[in-house]
Parts: C-alpha cells; sequence; structure tokens
C-alpha cells in the first residue's frame, strides 16, 4: 500500500482586530462634550457612539440609556471638580485673613477652570428640565465646602466654648461674596483676567471678614450691653428689697 503523503495543515483563520474598547472615562469624557455643545435632547446615543467609536450594544450594556449615561457623565464631572477638603485644610495658618485669602483663590480658580465651567455651563443648562442634577451638584460639590467653612468658623471666631451661631450662614455668606461674582460672570460668558481675579478675591475676603468681625463684635458689645442693663435692674431691685428689710425691723422694734 502506498503511503499517503502528508497532508499541509490549514492555520485557522485569523480575526482581524476590531475597533479598541475605550474606557468608561474616555467614554464619559466623550458624551460630556457632546452634551454640552448640544445640550442633553439634542444629542443621540448614535452622535454619542460614533465620537467614541463604539458600538451601541456597548454604550447600552454599559449604561442602558442616555438618561443614565448623562447622569453618569455629569457625576464624573463633579468629581474632576470638586476640591477635597483636605487641600483646603493645608491652606490654613495662624492668621485667618491670610487662610481665607489661600482658600478662596483655590475656590475661585477651581470654578473658573476647564471642568468648573464645563460643570457650570451644563448644569446651568439642564438644570430646569433636570432639577436633581443641580441638587446632585450642590449635594456633592457644595455642602462639604460649606461645611467645612462653618467648622473653620467656630474654631477661629467662637468663643472659648466654640460656639459660633451664625456659622452656617456666615460660609454661605463667604461663598456668595467670594466665589459667587466670578462664577456668575462665567456662567454669562465674561472672562476675567487672573490679575483681576485675583484681586476681586483678596478684596471680597477683606469685605468679608471684617464684616463678619465687626457684626460679631457688634453682638458682643450688644451682649455686654444687655448684661450691664440686667445687673444695673438687680441691684435697683436689691436695693428696695434691702429698703423694705429695713421697715421691717424698724416696725417690729416699735
Amino acid at each position: 500500500m502506498a503511503e499517503q503523503e502528508p497532508t499541509e495543515i490549514e492555520e485557522p483563520a485569523r480575526r482581524r482586530p476590531g475597533r479598541p474598547s475605550l474606557s468608561n472615562e474616555e467614554l464619559l469624557d466623550k458624551a460630556l462634550d457632546l452634551f454640552l455643545e448640544k445640550g442633553f435632547a439634542g444629542t443621540s446615543i448614535d452622535a454619542i457612539c460614533a465620537a467614541a467609536s463604539m458600538a451601541k450594544r456597548t454604550v447600552y450594556a454599559r449604561y442602558g440609556d442616555k438618561e443614565s449615561l448623562f447622569k453618569a457623565a455629569l457625576t464624573r464631572a463633579i468629581d474632576d471638580w470638586i476640591v477635597p477638603i483636605e487641600r483646603l485644610r493645608e491652606q490654613e495658618s495662624e492668621d485667618l485673613e491670610t487662610s481665607l485669602m489661600r482658600i478662596g483663590e483655590i475656590l475661585v480658580s477651581n470654578v473658573l477652570g476647564p471642568a468648573g465651567l464645563r460643570l457650570l455651563r451644563l448644569t446651568n443648562s439642564e438644570s430646569v428640565t433636570m432639577p436633581e442634577i443641580s441638587q446632585e451638584n450642590v449635594r456633592r460639590g457644595t455642602e462639604p465646602t460649606l461645611r467645612y467653612l462653618a467648622g473653620l468658623f467656630r474654631r477661629r471666631l467662637g468663643d472659648e466654648n466654640g460656639e459660633f451661631p451664625e456659622a452656617e450662614e456666615a460660609a454661605q455668606a463667604f461663598l456668595n461674596i467670594v466665589v459667587g461674582g466670578p462664577a456668575s460672570n462665567a456662567a454669562w460668558g465674561m472672562q476675567m483676567e487672573m490679575e483681576s481675579v485675583k484681586r476681586h478675591t483678596r478684596y471680597c475676603v477683606r469685605l468679608f471678614l471684617h464684616g463678619v468681625l465687626d457684626e460679631a463684635a457688634m453682638s458682643a458689645r450688644n451682649d455686654t450691653g444687655q448684661l450691664r442693663r440686667l445687673l444695673r435692674d438687680a441691684e435697683d431691685r436689691l436695693g428696695e428689697a434691702r429698703a423694705r428689710i429695713d421697715e421691717a425691723v424698724r416696725l417690729v422694734r416699735d
């Protein structure tokens, strides 16, 4: 029987390389750019998939629908924007005004940076139809900063027991005065030179701080005045009581 020649084994066909899969962070960045450019209603999943070079089924598998994708993109934007409280604490020094200057400069620079402006414009444009996005922004970004500032004011402006009843109001006023102006200007498309931003921050910090100190001094003066009135009233009542006792003693002796 003739020996059969060995047959050549065919190599399996190689799979063509597919499109590389973007990371979640890259997908969310692409989606966020489109949401910012065209708004939530004007942005389609098809457009996001095209921008990300990703199959629609992959996007749906990751996020389910456009609203979930939008909220995930917004959450990432908030995470990029938030200033860690530890960084604010690092700016504290023995001098409160210097501390507030440093803290104010960080917060203003943060809101005017690319991540801050992107988040500001996006929340402003969509918060009417989706108010929960502004609420999430406040809950995760603003509220921790307010709590930190209120604690700082209690430590530095409170009495010997650390009591400062207006701490929360002072924290909100600080953000409104120091950060709110530049943020409002940016939301309306107004640009400020960095030197103008620094000058604005310095002025507003001094305006806030001396206003708070004057208010505290006035409150202390009011408390002192009220205490003095109470002491005078007590002395008058004590004098009347002594006069009555003397009169009673005289009657008993007579």
